[in-house]
């Protein structure tokens, strides 16, 4: 059997694992009084072990073995870590997720571990209290049973790689005797509907308990049944209540849900033509009528729950983050309270994929220039420990990421004065809004650092984020307060690939404004006219709303159709931020399939993508960042 094919889903599994070593760390780091943790961590890391034992990879397994040597003396000793423990626990714990990625791509002989393992025996040594109890081995019973034993193995519900699991029980099974009459085949191991329940015939003269200590041995077998005799087995009850307690939930490649996506982009494209012929048979033929109708349906319902099986609840890229915060806070000599809220909110797996840089980035800031030290703090009588909150919240049709900290906040003074050297503004302005702030920190290669560190200084960080964001047709916002803290706003589309737009009309083109944005739609000339820094502006409830002429920036008068003497004007709105666009004319709402495209050098920075319309004629999207 080609355990092989296992690779990506002990990669996937390995690392899930990985990840609660990590949150358990930094919670034994923060409890080391605590109990729990010890006995997480080791459960965590024996079935990794298992798991790279399974698949074949030696290295893996042999790391794994040493750190879990390790803990199981820490957690029968009972005392807490020390802070140097703690630390090799952690690089462990790098070094095992580094070898399993090299493991899975076939360079496992690339891994340098010896000096690690070393630190690892030795630590395990002087942590060692009392000897453990005698193997089962130990005290086997060896005395010849004879021939043609029948074996019934039941793996675990939640064991993974259940079909790699049973072919490692079949060749444990074949170093104690003849294997015959496998049922299932072990070509059935590697269905995807094996439930991990196996039988076999063993030629043996080994004794049950060493039968069953052996297979037991290579993990997460719940049952072994040996030739009927008096050896404890599942009983149908409790198989039953397995049985129905298995997952409902199954590991999808996600290249597969990126064709059902590209391919349901297609339908709805193909859709949209469809009820445009259909509308011009309106009356004359309802079967078409009726088909058309049907099809709509069909396909919406299709396309939702294809948007629904890509949803991903954003925990999967929050929970690496806390060990990202503690290391750099521990290198820059800061103490720092992580917390994190909205684990449950979910967006777009292509969204989440595309989100962890930005956050990344933004998080190493927050800890690096929004932190003071603790020394700082207790002088302006703050608590020597800061807090930055990761937050995710659903807004209507979006989801809005919020990462702040109650630091120093941000020196508007000094980044203006900054910004005036390398001449970011004019040498009159006096003050920086903070969307101005914000454009001013985003300029690539603008930085305040004194000093260049592998935290920062070179001038990324804000710029790649904003870029990255605008990318996934978001935008990002900055509140900032000295003394108090700074808060980065990420609003990002529940989903990529197909969204709801707006369909409006400039001179004698189409263009798309997704709905996400669109607060409400008025008409030019029945709000009261005013002027904001120079720009023409509406009155809307009291309150101040810019204007974008689409014709006038786009350069549409000229050749174009006089434009209608009653135009709309769509209102944006981006969180505090709002921006009315005059149009010439809304023709319709519908759904649009979003695709990339690299726009011509000197193209104006308002469009996000484009689409193909229902009769095949291209449109461009507007990107609402880029005009609010």
């Amino acid at each position: 059997m080609d355990l092989s094919q296992y690779a990506e889903l002990f990669l996937a599994e390995s690392r899930e694992h990985l990840s609660a070593c990590n949150q358990l760390l930094l919670e034994w780091e923060r409890h080391p009084a605590a109990s729990e943790p010890v006995g997480g961590i080791f459960r965590a890391v024996h079935t990794v072990k298992g798991m790279a034992a399974t698949m074949g990879y030696g290295r893996v397994a042999d790391l794994a073995h040493r750190m879990e040597n390790l803990l199981d003396h820490l957690r029968r000793g009972g005392k807490p870590p020390t802070d140097d423990t703690l630390q090799l626990l952690f690089r462990a714990t790098d070094a095992l997720e580094k070898s399993v990625g090299l493991a899975v791509a076939g360079r496992e002989r690339e891994l340098d571990i010896a000096a690690l393992l070393g630190e690892l025996d030795r630590a395990g040594a002087k942590e060692k209290s009392v000897p453990a109890a005698p193997a089962a081995s130990a005290v086997a019973s060896v005395a010849p049973i004879g021939s043609g034993r029948l074996i019934t193995i039941t793996l675990r519900p939640e064991a993974p790689l259940k079909g790699g699991r049973a072919m490692l029980i079949i060749r444990k099974a074949q170093k104690l005797g003849g294997v015959h009459r496998i049922q299932p085949p072990p070509a059935a191991f590697e269905a995807d509907d094996f439930d991990g329940r196996f039988a076999f015939e063993l030629d043996t003269a080994a004794g049950t308990a060493q039968i069953e200590t052996a297979l037991r041995a290579v993990g997460d077998v719940e049952a072994v049944t040996i030739g009927g005799g008096e050896e404890a087995h599942v009983t149908p009850a409790e198989s039953a209540a397995a049985v129905a307690g298995r997952s409902k939930h199954i590991r999808v490649d996600l290249r597969r849900l990126d064709t059902l996506m590209d391919l349901i982009g297609e339908l709805v494209t193909a859709r949209g033509r469809l009820n445009e012929l259909a509308a011009r048979w309106v009356g004359q033929d309802p079967a078409i009528d009726d088909v058309a109708i049907q099809v709509s349906r069909l396909s919406a319902d299709l396309q939702s729950e294809i948007i629904q099986a890509r949803m991903t609840p954003v925990w999967q890229v929050f929970d690496r983050f806390p060990r990202l915060v503690r290391d750099v806070a521990r290198q820059l000599g800061k103490q720092v309270q992580f917390r994190v809220e909205g684990k449950e909110i979910e967006l777009d797996r292509a969204i989440l994929d595309e989100l962890g840089d930005p956050l990344v980035h933004l998080l190493r800031n927050a800890v690096d220039h929004g932190i003071e030290t603790p020394a700082e703090r207790k002088r302006h009588q703050k608590n020597p420990e800061g807090e930055i909150v990761l937050a995710a919240v659903r807004e209507r049709s979006s989801v809005a990421i919020s990462i702040s900290d109650d630091g120093r906040g941000i020196d508007r003074a000094r980044i203006l004065d900054k910004a005036k050297r390398e001449g970011l503004v004019g040498p009159h302005v006096e003050s920086l809004s903070d969307d101005q702030l914000l454009r001013v920190l985003a300029r690539p290669g603008f930085s305040t650092a004194t000093a260049v560190t592998n935290v920062s200084g070179r001038g990324v960080g804000i710029d790649v984020a904003m870029t990255r964001i605008r990318v996934l047709g978001g935008s990002i916002e900055i509140r900032t307060e000295p003394g108090k803290g700074t808060a980065f706003v990420l609003r990002l589309p529940v989903t990529l690939a197909i969204v709801r737009a707006l369909i409006a009309a400039v001179g004698a083109e189409r263009y798309a404004l997704p709905l996400t944005y669109v607060a409400e739609t008025v008409e030019f000339g029945t709000t009261p006219l005013t002027t904001m820094d120079g720009r023409d502006a509406i009155v809307l409830r009291d309150r101040v709303v810019p204007l974008v002429d689409l014709r006038k920036l786009l350069g549409t008068n000229g050749g174009a159709p006089a434009p209608p003497p009653r135009r709309p004007v769509i209102v944006l709105e981006m969180g505090e931020r709002r921006a009315g666009i005059v149009v010439d004319g809304m023709l319709s709402q519908q759904e649009i399939v979003v695709k990339g495209f690299e726009a011509p050098q000197g193209t104006l920075p308002i469009f996000s993508g484009a689409t193909i319309m229902g009769d095949g004629v291209p449109a461009l999207i507007l990107d609402a960042a880029g005009l609010v």
